[in-house]
């Protein structure tokens, strides 16, 4: 990349950046090269030529040399400070038998509690996780807490179980696998850190993004995860405070009985949060067999998962958001969870009509086991689906987890094509540090869905990890993520191998080839390659950039 000029205005300049010789992705122009950026906003879309006569001494001018230029992602369910807890801790994605874990805790060093993430059981040939006090040993003391994959159990050493009273909750058995309301307890303890480690935390996670294309995060907070003093250290970075960084849009997970309860709640945050919904749980997970069935996982038999709360107090939940005008909401996961959530839909309906649950534009996180009749159900109230498509890539291959829990059920799992085909709103994010943030993978990951009916247009979920998840969080500005003149300024500058148009049929791949197709162009997927980030923009506000854009 090259620039003919670059400058560093000062905080109250107005800059303009043209950028040119690329591609740019916009339903303005699907033949666009180039791009105009008037301070916080998109002034112009258009052609090499045009740009060539627009260009003066007072821009800075950016060669693309044929990168790409797009809206920039937006992720709908995130964990800011479990993100940087997990990039920061110990890594354990890659081990496979309990033994292997012991090792690595052995091999950890520091002082105070060993924090770890990603260990799956559903991925070892011998399942049997070690004890609590083989933990302690291996920790030579240290207070031991490891998150599993999908951040719903954890192992934990017997010094940590005791500091933290377990004994006796739901979810403890004197083992070191802990879940429900021990899993709960646990974490609270292994993360009671000051201030400073948490915005430390915080912060990685938010560069992490901003280095990987993303301008927003749906900040998932409630009180069993990271309680209160976590959201407002979440929202203030949309202060600013002299560090640019993506967006937040904080949403809290706390029960509200009626309107009146609800308003107060929200008083009582301190922040301005855009709903009461995200990690609301009526649910569990799969990995953890919690998430709550019809019929009983078919690798523990007897097991059916767990119901967090019940249809009334959903539907009494999401009636008083609704008179609230804002958005309810829940973490649900298995198909007995799913039940409970739409007779919450229809109980909250009969008592305050179904043009405000409609109105009030709710939201479901997850959804990973609904058949049909529910994905209708679900359109019939204009409920938004906010779901994570690496869970797919990760455990919905052959022999992976989701077989492993669901038996022949798993293959209808996350309908996404089902979803688009009903009319229900989708929007698409990681649920990190469950997946981590890596948004083409997430985009690659609906392509190549298992299920082939399920599987979606590169479009399709491109704009899922876009616009949509602006719409989902009822932005206030409905062109944001969009590049087309007068649409905020929010786009990130990708490095792509080859740039093609791709659809979940293989046969009409040809089709991206012929311009006549005016569809804008995404890179292509299928060369085992991310595209790279080469910079990321936020209201014309720079988040990242590689010194390969200027170089």
């Amino acid at each position: 990349m090259t620039t003919e000029r670059s400058t560093t205005p000062a905080p109250h300049e107005r800059k303009v950046v043209l950028y040119r010789n690329g591609s740019v992705y916009t339903a303005a122009d699907p033949f666009a090269t180039a791009m105009l950026i008037d301070g916080d906003t998109v002034a112009w879309v258009g052609s090499e030529q045009a740009a060539s006569s627009i260009a003066d001494s007072s821009m800075e001018i950016i060669d693309l040399h044929g990168a790409l230029v797009a809206p920039g992602f937006v992720d709908s369910h995130v964990h800011l400070t479990e993100t940087g807890i997990a990039l920061g801790s110990l890594q354990l994605g890659g081990i496979r038998s309990a033994r292997q874990l012991l090792d690595a805790v052995a091999a950890a060093k520091g002082d105070g509690p060993l924090l770890g993430h990603g260990w799956d059981e559903s991925m070892w040939e011998n399942p049997a996780l070690p004890a609590a006090e083989e933990l302690e040993q291996a920790a030579g003391g240290r207070p031991v807490f490891l998150a599993r994959v999908d951040a719903h159990s954890a192992l934990v050493s017997s010094s940590l179980a005791a500091a933290a009273g377990l004994g006796g909750l739901d979810g403890y058995s004197a083992g070191s696998h802990v879940k429900r309301a021990a899993h709960t307890a646990a974490r609270q303890e292994a993360r009671r850190l000051p201030e400073a480690s948490l915005l430390a935390y915080q912060r990685r996670a938010l560069t992490e993004a901003a280095e990987n294309g993303y301008v927003a995060l749906a900040e998932m907070a409630a009180p069993h995860i990271g309680g209160v003093s976590d959201l407002r250290l979440a929202a203030a970075w949309n202060t600013g405070a002299g560090e640019a960084m993506p967006e937040i849009l904080p949403y809290w997970g706390e029960l509200a009985t009626s309107a009146e309860q609800a308003r107060a709640l929200l008083d009582e945050l301190g922040v301005a949060v855009r709903g009461l919904a995200g990690d609301l749980n009526i649910d569990g997970s799969l990995g953890s067999r919690t998430a709550a069935l019809r019929a009983g996982y078919s690798d523990a038999e007897g097991e059916r998962g767990s119901l967090y709360l019940s249809a009334e107090q959903a539907g009494a939940h999401l009636a008083a958001c609704s008179l609230l005008g804002i958005q309810g909401g829940f973490h649900v996961i298995g198909d007995a969870g799913l039940d409970a959530a739409l007779e919450a839909l229809e109980l909250a309906a009969a008592e305050v009509g179904e043009q405000r649950i409609r109105a009030a534009g709710h939201r479901f996180e997850h959804v990973e086991v609904a058949d049909p009749k529910s994905v209708q159900q679900l359109a019939h109230y204009s409920v938004t689906v906010s779901a994570q498509p690496r869970f797919d890539a990760d455990w919905g291959n052959e022999g992976g987890m989701y077989e492993q829990r669901l038996g022949s059920r798993s293959r209808s799992m996350n309908p996404f094509a089902s979803f688009y085909a009903a009319g229900v709103p989708i929007c698409f994010g990681s649920d990190s540090p469950v997946t981590p943030l890596r948004p083409w993978s997430s985009v690659r990951a609906c392509l190549e869905h298992h299920n082939h009916a399920e599987r979606i247009s590169a479009r399709a979920a491109f704009l899922g990890h876009t616009r949509a998840g602006w719409r989902a969080a009822k932005h206030r500005n409905p062109m944001a993520g969009q590049l087309v003149p007068g649409a905020p300024a929010s786009f990130a500058v990708w490095d792509a191998e080859e740039l093609m148009v791709q659809v979940a049929d293989g046969r009409v791949q040809s089709w991206s080839t012929d311009p006549r197709a005016r569809t804008p162009l995404l890179p292509a997927l299928d060369t085992g390659v991310d595209p790279v980030c080469l910079q990321t923009v936020k209201d014309g506000v720079e988040l990242h950039s590689s010194p390969a854009l200027r170089s």
